[in-house]
């Protein structure tokens, strides 16, 4: 489970910047995101079994081994505002692309809740992106970043802190680098 709560050092600098009135209102109202490990599902990916979060889950990571033939494992999680449940939009489906030279980022305030991949690094993958909402309106992303490339054939990636996955870029085979996209949840 993963926490976040603004430091006293935080709050104390916010509140100095601010109008009075404006200081007030984030002062009563610091969000208390929370994201908890949920599904996971193992899949011989060349199989072309695509892998869709569970209702109002999203995709926290991924890893792989070996080529084409061998396991990848998604990691999805649920996201608590203020101890109330985001709710995760219904899956849109990209387009496919090669996954050899494939690139896939989410729209803007949308996140990875699904992929699926067929074949070798010459077959076609695609992922779902959904939009998140909690009380009503749009949960927004900040502070997009890039993981580090590793090589596919071993990989393995999951969110730091308050991160979602948001993208994924991979090139060439199993021995080829990939890397990932987070973005962070705000309130």
């Amino acid at each position: 489970m993963r926490r976040i709560r603004p430091t006293l050092a935080a709050l104390t600098g916010a509140l100095l910047t601010l109008p009075a009135p404006a200081a007030q209102a984030t002062a009563a109202h610091a969000a208390d995101i929370i994201i908890i490990d949920g599904f996971t599902q193992t899949v011989k990916e060349s199989a072309g079994t695509p892998v869709t979060c569970p209702t109002n889950q999203v995709l926290l990571g991924r890893s792989h081994r070996g080529d084409e033939n061998g396991d990848t494992t998604y990691y999805c999680g649920l996201i608590l505002i203020d101890g109330q449940q985001v709710r995760v939009g219904p899956p849109r489906w990209s387009i496919s692309q090669r996954e050899s030279d494939s690139f896939f980022v989410a729209p803007p305030n949308e996140v990875l809740v699904g992929r699926q991949h067929s074949g070798d690094e010459n077959g076609q993958t695609r992922y779902a992106t959904a939009r998140l909402t909690a009380g009503g309106r749009t949960v927004e992303l900040t502070s997009y970043r890039w993981s580090p490339s590793q090589t596919e054939s071993n990989s393995h990636s999951k969110a730091g802190d308050y991160e979602v996955m948001t993208g994924r870029q991979h090139s060439g085979d199993e021995n080829g680098q990939t890397r990932y996209q987070y973005a962070r949840i705000t309130d």
